[in-house]
């Protein structure tokens, strides 16, 4: 529940602060985006169930959300060469290490260049190396993807992730509808990301409301 949940606590502070605190309306899109992109980066890299602990004593690793990696095992499948490539690349991305984890997507994509989802994650990663924008080399590989599998909807989808991380909403909006449109009916997936696109939705409403 970590990214609805993020997605619904983000709009109720929008609400708070714009009408209850009375923040002046020439600051409403700057706030909207500062909540948007700090909950995306909390729901990729947080902890939200992980108890209390001594900075010095813990050893846990940030979990990769769960719904997200639920997401991309419906769209992309969990045994193949490719999607090998992709939990070895989590392993990285939970140690806080995301040079390493583009390294390992991009080593995989040296033995099959033509996976149109090790293109895909390579976006992801190389978004993550640049400090969650998406830098030339990551749009250049989510560009590939689309052109591997135009007709599949995790390239617009993660790329749209990946300018929501930005906190580029309006372009995240336009990609995940191209998603849902590509998705076909009654797949889990396209009902998830409906789902995300509706949340999103909501908090752009909240965001242009008066």
């Amino acid at each position: 529940m970590g990214f609805v949940a993020l997605l619904l606590l983000a709009a109720a502070a929008f609400a708070a602060m714009a009408f209850w605190l009375r923040v002046d309306r020439l600051l409403w899109s700057m706030l909207g985006a500062a909540l948007c992109l700090g909950g995306v980066g909390y729901a990729w890299q947080g902890r939200p169930m992980l108890g209390a602990a001594a900075p010095q004593r813990t050893t846990t690793t940030p979990p990769i959300d769960v719904e997200e990696t639920q997401l991309r095992d419906s769209m992309f499948g969990r045994f193949s060469g490719d999607t090998a490539y992709l939990v070895a690349a989590d392993a990285m991305t939970r140690s806080g290490n995301d040079n390493a984890a583009a390294r390992v997507v991009l080593g995989g994509l040296s033995k099959l260049p033509q996976s149109f989802i090790l293109w895909t994650w390579a976006g992801v990663t190389l978004a993550a190396e640049a400090g969650h924008r998406v830098s030339p080399p990551a749009l250049l590989a989510f560009q590939q993807a689309a052109r591997l599998a135009p007709e599949h909807p995790a390239p617009p989808y993660y790329l749209g992730f990946a300018y929501l991380e930005a906190g580029d909403v309006a372009k995240t909006r336009t990609l995940w509808a191209r998603a849902v449109q590509l998705s076909p009916d009654g797949t889990p997936y396209r009902t998830e990301i409906a789902r995300r696109l509706a949340l999103l939705d909501r908090l752009i409403a909240a965001g242009a409301a008066r």
